[in-house]
C-alpha cells in the first residue's frame, strides 16, 4: 500500500471549499468520474473501510475527500482546482507513523516521583484544582487497552479507522499517550501520572498495531472527534519533513475548520533532531501547519530534549513545550506501565493541560489556544525550540 521512496499511499486528498461538500462530490464525479461515499450518509466514519464500489470517502464534516484516482483523473482534478469551483486542492496521501520513542536519555535532575511523575510536577498539574471534568479529549493514535484497570469506570468512547483492526492497542503508544493526558492521579503502588483525570476520553485508532497509518485514517479520526464535540484532539504522530518542505494545505484548512468549530488540534513536533551532533530537524507533518499547535519536548532539568525537532523554516515553529523525557505512563497489560521519551510524550501533557484550561475558562478553539499559551512558563529557552515556553496548569 505504501511507496517507500515517497512515503505516499497512491491515494489522494481532495480539499473542497468551505460548505461545498455536496457540490464538491458532484464536481469530482463530473470532471473525473469519481464516486465517493459520504460520512453524512454513513452511520460512522469507521465504516470507511467498507465503501463498496465507491472510489473514495468524502469526510463531510471536514470538506475533504480521500480518493483512489488514475493519472488522468488526477490531472482532471488538478485542472478543476485551478479553476473557479468547489474543488480547492489535491495532494498525495502520505503514510504517517506513531512518533517512535526516542533513545533512552539519562535524567539531568533528580525529582522525587513517589507521588507524582516529574511531568505533573514540572507543569504544576498536581497543584491544580481542575480535573478536565466535562471536557472531551480525543487521542488519535494506536488505540487503547480497553481492559486496562487504570481506566476502569471512566468515560471511554472508542472507534477504529484502521481496516481489519479493532481499537484494542497491541502497540502501546496510544495507551501511553492516553495515560498521560487523561489517566489517573492516584495509583496504588506508583506515582499519579494523568493530567485531565476526569476528562471524557475519546480513543480513535488511526494507526495500526504496527504503528503506521495514512492521512485518510487520521482525517477520518479528526472528523469523528469534531462530530462528537471534542474540545481537544491530541496527535502524537507524523511524518518527517526536509528543510524547505511546505506544510499540507489540506491539513491547514482542516485545522482552521476544526478551530472554527471549537476543536483545537495538538500534535508532536517530531523526534528527528540530534542536537548533540549539531543537527536540528524541521518540524514534521502535520504539526508544521500554522493552525496546529506544535509541541516540543523538554527534560526534567528544563533543557530541550536532544531529539526534539525545532523551528528550522520560517513560519513552521514550535508553539509550546512539554515534558517529554523518561515519562512514566500506562502501557497495555500485563506490563501496565512504561517510561519512554519523545515529543509523543510531551504532546499529551499539553493536551491534558488544555483540558484543564478548557474546564476553567469554558474556552474552545482559538480562545483555548490563547489561554493555554498564557499559562506557559517562560524558561529562557529559545522560542524556536519551545515556543511560548513550558506548558503550565491553570
Amino acid at each position: 500500500m505504501t511507496d517507500g521512496a515517497s512515503g505516499t499511499t497512491g491515494r489522494y486528498l481532495v480539499l473542497l471549499e468551505e460548505d461545498s461538500a455536496v457540490a464538491g462530490a458532484r464536481s469530482m464525479a463530473d470532471v473525473a468520474g469519481l464516486r465517493t461515499a459520504s460520512t453524512a450518509d454513513l452511520y460512522d466514519t469507521a465504516t470507511a473501510g467498507s465503501l463498496g464500489d465507491a472510489d473514495g470517502l468524502l469526510l463531510h464534516e471536514l470538506g475533504v475527500a480521500v480518493v483512489t484516482a488514475g493519472a488522468d483523473q488526477v490531472a482532471a482534478l488538478t485542472a478543476a482546482a485551478d479553476a473557479p469551483g468547489p474543488i480547492s486542492r489535491i495532494e498525495p496521501e502520505r503514510t504517517v507513523f506513531a512518533i517512535s520513542p526516542a533513545a533512552p536519555t539519562a535524567e539531568q535532575a533528580a525529582i522525587d516521583e513517589k507521588l507524582f511523575t516529574w511531568g505533573l510536577q514540572a507543569t504544576r498539574a498536581h497543584e491544580s484544582q481542575f480535573s478536565g471534568k466535562g471536557v472531551r479529549v480525543a487521542v488519535l493514535d494506536t488505540g487503547v487497552d480497553v481492559g486496562h484497570p487504570d481506566f476502569a469506570g471512566r468515560t471511554l468512547v472508542t472507534s477504529s479507522f484502521v481496516t481489519g483492526e479493532d481499537v484494542q492497542d497491541a502497540n502501546g503508544h496510544g495507551t501511553h499517550c492516553i495515560g498521560t493526558s487523561c489517566g489517573p492521579r492516584k495509583v496504588d503502588g506508583g506515582p499519579g501520572y494523568g493530567i485531565a483525570y476526569e476528562a471524557e476520553i475519546y480513543a480513535g485508532k488511526v494507526l495500526g498495531n504496527s504503528g503506521s497509518g495514512s492521512d485518510g485514517g487520521i482525517l477520518a479520526g479528526i472528523s469523528w472527534a469534531i462530530s462528537n464535540g471534542c474540545a481537544i484532539i491530541s496527535m502524537s504522530l507524523g511524518a518527517d519533513t526536509n528543510p524547505g518542505d511546505p506544510f499540507s494545505p489540506v491539513y491547514e484548512q482542516v485545522a482552521q475548520r476544526a478551530l472554527s468549530r471549537g476543536t483545537l488540534i495538538i500534535a508532536a513536533a517530531g523526534n528527528a533532531s540530534e542536537r548533540a551532533n549539531g543537527s536540528i530537524a524541521p518540524i514534521g507533518h502535520p504539526a508544521n501547519c500554522p493552525s496546529i499547535l506544535a509541541v516540543g519536548a523538554v527534560d526534567s532539568a528544563g533543557a530541550i530534549a536532544d531529539f526534539s525537532s525545532g523551528s528550522v523554516d520560517p513560519g513552521h515553529g514550535v508553539d509550546i513545550g512539554g515534558p517529554g523525557v523518561n515519562v512514566h505512563s500506562a502501557w497495555p497489560m500485563p506490563k501496565r506501565y512504561r517510561s519512554i521519551s519523545g515529543t509523543s510524550m510531551a504532546t499529551p501533557h499539553v493536551s491534558g493541560l488544555a483540558a484543564l484550561v478548557a474546564q476553567k475558562y469554558g474556552a474552545r478553539g482559538w480562545e483555548l489556544w490563547g489561554r493555554l499559551s498564557q499559562c506557559s512558563l517562560r524558561t529562557g529557552l529559545s522560542s524556536q525550540d519551545s515556543g511560548v515556553g513550558l506548558v503550565q496548569a491553570p
